[in-house]
Parts: structure tokens; C-alpha cells; sequence
């Protein structure tokens, strides 16, 4: 154990196939401490596994994780750590996040702020070891913070063409921004059209 995100699932799938009896012992995860020690929200949360190691797919795959609102837990190596951090900034914001480095060993460490600071630190000291990053979800604005030269049905279509999301995408990550339900944005824009 744990088993995550490693290849020993195969052993496993391969004793189940020839009915080899398989017995789960609990030990430690680095995914479940760094989570509890994080100071993110943890009701809810994605175990992405490890990042991309190119960045295209790498950003490929942030972007498809844009509109996720639970806290994302991904496994990295140390000297991709910076390039992935940097990818997220762009593309999912300046988000509240944590690198827990070599959890439950002996140099265990957490670095805790947003996705900028993460990277002003690393660029003083590169991490080493085993690297367990988490991303917190989006922080709304607070209401009336959004760009008030761009109205909401605006924004949709802007989401649409450069994030390449759907319609109801689009309208939740724009409800969002602006501090709104989906449903309230969608009765805002209902009624921007009729007016």
C-alpha cells in the first residue's frame, strides 16, 4: 500500500486474474497526508495522479480541469515542479495551493500559499524528492469585482472560443468570476437579452 499511481497495480490485476488472493495492508499515503496537512478544503477532492510530462499535454490537461472546484491533488517530479506550477498559474489562475514534499519522511516539508508565491520560492530553492502538489479551488470574487465593461453573455462566448468549453461551462466558470449561481447568471443574461 498505497498503491497509487503505481505500476504495482498490474501485480494486482495479475493475481485477481489467476484468483491469487490479494490482502491490503494500510500504510502511508502521500496523497491522504499532504491532503490533511494542506489547509485546502478537503470535503471534495481530485486525485489527478502525475501531470503530463510534456508541456503541451500538460497544458492540454489543465485545461480541462479549468472549471474544476474541488481541490486537485497531482504527484510530480521535482524538476518538472516549477514548469507545472507556472502552466497552472496561467491557465487556472493564481490559486491557493500546497507542495508537501517527501510527506511522511524524515525531511517532510509544506509549502503553503498561492500558485505565484509557490513560484517565487521555488525559483530561490528548486524542490527536491518526492513532490505532492494540491491546488485549491477557484476563490470567487467578491460580487461586483468582475469586469463590469464585460457583460456576462460577453464573457460566455469570450470562454467558448479561447477556453474551448461548452455553453454551460462557459456560463459556470462566468458565474463564478462574478460571485453568482449558475442559475442566477443564467436568469441575468436571460434578462439582459430581453432588455
Amino acid at each position: 500500500m498505497p498503491l497509487v499511481s503505481d505500476p504495482g497495480y498490474r501485480l494486482v490485476a495479475l493475481c485477481v486474474r489467476h484468483k491469487i488472493p490479494v490482502v491490503p495492508i494500510p500504510g502511508p499515503s502521500a496523497m491522504l497526508a499532504a491532503l490533511a496537512a494542506a489547509g485546502l478544503p478537503n470535503e471534495e477532492f481530485l486525485f489527478v495522479g502525475f501531470l503530463p510530462a510534456r508541456s503541451g499535454e500538460r497544458r492540454r490537461m489543465l485545461e480541462r480541469l479549468r472549471i474544476e472546484e474541488r481541490t486537485m491533488i497531482f504527484y510530480e517530479a521535482p524538476h518538472r515542479v516549477a514548469e507545472s506550477i507556472a502552466d497552472a498559474q496561467e491557465i487556472l489562475g493564481d490559486r491557493p495551493a500546497c507542495i508537501a514534499r517527501e510527506v511522511t519522511k524524515l525531511h517532510e516539508e509544506f509549502l503553503r500559499g498561492r500558485l505565484s508565491e509557490l513560484a517565487a520560492s521555488l525559483e530561490r530553492q528548486p524542490a527536491r524528492g518526492e513532490i505532492t502538489l494540491l491546488l485549491g479551488p477557484p476563490e470567487a470574487p467578491a460580487v461586483g469585482q468582475a469586469d463590469s465593461a464585460q457583460n456576462l453573455a460577453e464573457r460566455v462566448e469570450e470562454l467558448i472560443r479561447q477556453a474551448k468549453l461548452d455553453r454551460k461551462e462557459a456560463l459556470k466558470l462566468a458565474a463564478r468570476e462574478r460571485g453568482l449561481t449558475r442559475r442566477a447568471a443564467y436568469e441575468q443574461m436571460v434578462q439582459s437579452k430581453k432588455e
